[in-house]
């Protein structure tokens, strides 16, 4: 058994740097499959971080960039050992969003606002994770979630579709794409058509046939789905030889052009204070948007392993990523679903297989970038739409009319505001209409009356079962924390029902649901003491949890109570089920 000592700071260490406590047991069979999965990420991540910085409006080498020092700042400060890091669909497309209302596209300043961007989005993280605000995440509902992605997926790949067909086009919205892309008809180009047509219809064709086609070649369906993933890297490679063989530019075909080759220079950026007034609310609505999304694919990768994720340490996680990203010269990045379920299926144990894969991006910055001249942009448009179509998921609608109109409502309102005014009124509405759904809720929580189910001394709802009751006894249950939103609610509904049946003498509240009372509930349960008793109605509490209880106390109610306190509803009932006295006013 290995010794300890009070100097000891391993466990500490493994707390805030993770990194620490897989490094410790590491094994050569680990390193194995680190080393397989990081080849066959970094082959996807190669044109998926070019095609993200071209969504994002920025030069491609600088996705590059943004896949090389993030995935070692989150190897070493993440919680998860599978997710992957990088640029991904829609941080991209909000960052587009907010970098167009400082700067114009292709200029030195739009490249600066990116990297502050990053680096806004990273101390806003980091402070979350330094504070423990993890639970944060919780007040987005998934449904509002769902629906803004979907509709960030319909921008992004009509945003796309620009470079799909060759034609000058612009906007933030699905109204200014379409007017803008209807203007631009007449000038489709028709080489840049028909290849960036051919490469999504081979894209879409890979994720399909090539599976099956594979399989009858030997190969296992796993292996076969893997190695479908390098999909889009053989469209690269046709459409880069397409384009050098049968000079395709000089018929029209845009493409990358040269990206400077070599590492990204780490330094400080130059910003004005006038410029973070300006990134700063688009840095945290893309921040939170990120950490809800890769915490998410975390947690679900990390139950399959029953590996922990910690909620606290992914915001430094991602936090240290974005920070790394800003000094390196790229913009804002997060855990991708797509990548980190590759990474997860390929193998790998641990996050050295992302450091893995930021040496073999480093490789490619510094080796392939002269190649890349002859990519089409058309090829990188494509490979985008067939990505993003994935996050397209209209289902959600009918799951949540189904389930819960009020659900449906809020994603519905959220796709549409989205699609109509742009990502970030659309992130601004699913934030409020996630508030707005915790409020309503809160505010109205289920209560019911209840009565004794004969024979037991179990106490049920009177419309759904057939209980004993008497007339003199009023059971309520609220199944719900009471709270400044609820009080009135619950005080309306006692009133009411006092008042619909003048034989009631006792009102005895079950609390077997109620985890907390706050001050303001505390007050409207004073306040219907006194009415109750001026009325001739006693108040009792059963079933009082024991932090409620030591409220209560220190609050001086439990002298104040009409009533009594009692242990179970079973034994409020026996003992006033023939007590028709009540209080005396």
């Amino acid at each position: 058994m290995r010794e300890t000592s009070k100097n000891d700071t391993s466990p500490v260490l493994g707390r805030v740097v993770p990194a620490v406590t897989w490094l410790r047991g590491y094994s050569l069979a680990a390193l194995h499959k680190d080393l397989l999965a990081a080849v066959i990420v970094t082959i996807m991540l190669i044109p998926q971080s070019l095609a993200y910085a071209l969504l994002a409006g920025l030069p491609a080498e600088v996705g590059l960039y943004a896949s090389i020092a993030p995935l070692v700042a989150y190897a070493l400060f993440g919680s998860s050992r599978t997710l992957s890091v990088g640029p991904v669909a829609v941080a991209s497309l909000m960052s587009a969003a907010a970098l167009g209302q400082v700067a114009a596209q292709g200029t030195a300043d739009y490249l600066s606002a990116a990297v502050l961007l990053a680096l806004l989005s990273g101390l806003f993280l980091l402070l979350l994770g330094i504070l423990r605000l993890g639970f944060l995440a919780n007040f987005l509902s998934h449904p509002v979630i769902s629906g803004f992605i979907t509709a960030s997926g319909i921008l992004i790949a009509f945003s796309q579709l620009k470079h799909l067909m060759g034609v000058s086009a612009h906007g933030d919205n699905l109204p200014e794409l379409l007017h803008s892309m209807y203007a631009g008809l007449g000038s489709i180009n028709l080489y840049t058509l028909l290849l960036g047509a051919g490469v999504v219809a081979f894209l879409f064709w890979s994720r399909r046939g090539a599976v099956a086609l594979l399989q009858r070649c030997s190969l296992s369906r796993n292996a076969a789905a893997l190695v479908v993933k390098a999909a889009p890297v053989v469209g690269v490679i046709v459409t880069v030889l397409l384009a050098s063989g049968f000079d395709l530019e000089s018929r029209g075909v845009k493409l990358v052009g040269e990206i400077p080759s070599g590492l990204p220079s780490f330094g400080w950026p130059s910003f004005s204070l006038a410029l973070i007034q300006q990134l700063w609310m688009p840095a945290v609505m893309i921040s939170i948007i990120g950490y809800v999304e890769s915490i998410s694919v975390g947690k679900t990768l990390g139950a399959k392993r029953r590996q922990k994720v910690d909620m606290n340490q992914e915001l430094i996680g991602l936090g240290a990523a974005n920070m790394a990203a800003g000094v390196s010269g790229g913009f804002p990045v997060t855990g991708g679903f797509s990548r980190s379920v590759v990474n997860f299926d390929a193998g790998a144990e641990t996050q050295l297989a992302s450091v893995f894969t930021a040496i073999g991006i480093a490789l490619a910055a510094i080796f392939l970038t002269p190649f890349l001249y002859y990519l089409p942009k058309a090829t990188l448009a494509a490979t985008i739409i067939v990505a993003v179509l994935s996050l397209v998921d209209f289902s959600i609608l009918q799951k949540t009319w189904r389930f819960s109109p009020s659900d449906f409502f809020a994603v519905l309102v959220t796709i549409v505001v989205t699609l109509l005014f742009g990502v970030e009124a659309g992130v601004s509405c699913g934030v409020v209409a996630s508030i707005v759904l915790f409020l309503y809720r809160t505010s109205k929580p289920h209560i019911a009356e209840v009565g004794l189910v004969e024979g037991t001394e179990h106490f049920r709802n009177i419309k759904r079962h057939t209980v004993l009751t008497v007339p003199q006894i009023l059971t309520i249950r609220v199944d719900e924390s009471l709270m400044f939103s609820n009080a009135a609610f619950l005080e309306e509904r006692i009133y009411a029902d006092v008042a619909s049946n003048p034989e009631i003498r006792h009102v005895i509240l079950m609390c077997s649901a109620v985890n907390e009372i706050d001050w303001s509930a505390l007050e409207t349960l004073e306040s219907i003491n006194v009415q109750l008793a001026e009325g001739g109605v006693c108040l009792h509490l059963s079933e009082v949890k024991g932090p409620v209880m030591d409220s209560l106390q220190r609050s001086g109610f439990l002298n104040e109570i009409s009533g009594k306190i009692f242990f179970t509803q079973y034994q409020a009932f026996s003992e006033l089920r023939h007590n028709s006295t009540g209080c005396s006013t």
